[in-house]
């Protein structure tokens, strides 16, 4: 909990359909000795108030890890915007982050340096960058934006960033932490990561 009082929700992104991994449910695949979606939590956790976890696959498994999962309500794998948007339902807190379960090397600092940006701006939502390139999955935003996705959602819209475009949107540059935001999409980035290698994160 903040000193102003307001909690933040942690929401894990792990209802995805790993389909640059043959379709395996990323958040349980082995790196270095653990299920990836571990590594992430391990590293989110501490940030925020509350942790919930997104799955719409092997909810026993993601259970083990003792946090509430939530399955999206829209069918079909439609994206992180279903994710986010049954993470905005459940929350208990006034803001939600958001990290995915592929990236085992999130930042430490992730949430504190996203709270600053949003405050600070007065915006809706904040969101990682490196360089010129946004990451959309990793963000903090008001639970008020939850009507703006419901209707988003509804239209049949599944793009984050048209998503955004419609919000007032702080990006926060973490060029200083550039690789913590790596992620793992298919079998051959899994392998060539597995080894710790030496100064790695």
């Amino acid at each position: 909990m903040n000193e102003d009082g307001v909690g933040i929700t942690g929401l894990v992104l792990a209802g995805g359909q790993g389909s640059r991994m043959g379709g395996v449910d990323k958040g349980l695949q082995p790196f270095r000795g653990r299920p990836m979606v571990a590594h992430a939590i391990e590293r989110f956790a501490p940030q925020v108030d509350e942790l919930l976890i997104n799955a719409n696959r092997n909810a026993e498994a993601y259970e083990q890890f003792g946090y509430r999962i939530i399955p999206d309500e829209i069918t079909g794998f439609a994206g992180p915007l279903a994710g986010f948007e049954r993470g905005l339902a459940n929350a208990s807190h006034a803001l939600v982050a958001t990290v995915p379960c592929d990236s085992p090397f999130l930042p430490l600092d992730l949430v504190a340096r996203l709270r600053t940006a949003l405050d600070a701006a007065g915006a809706d939502l904040a969101v990682a960058k490196t360089g010129e390139q946004a990451h959309p999955v990793f963000c903090l935003m008001h639970r008020e934006v939850h009507r703006s996705l419901m209707g988003f959602l509804a239209r049949g819209e599944r793009k984050i960033d048209r998503w955004y475009a419609g919000l007032k949107v702080a990006e926060v540059s973490f060029d200083d932490e550039a690789d913590a935001f790596m992620n793992i999409n298919t079998c051959a980035e899994l392998s060539s990561l597995e080894p710790k290698a030496k100064g790695a994160p």
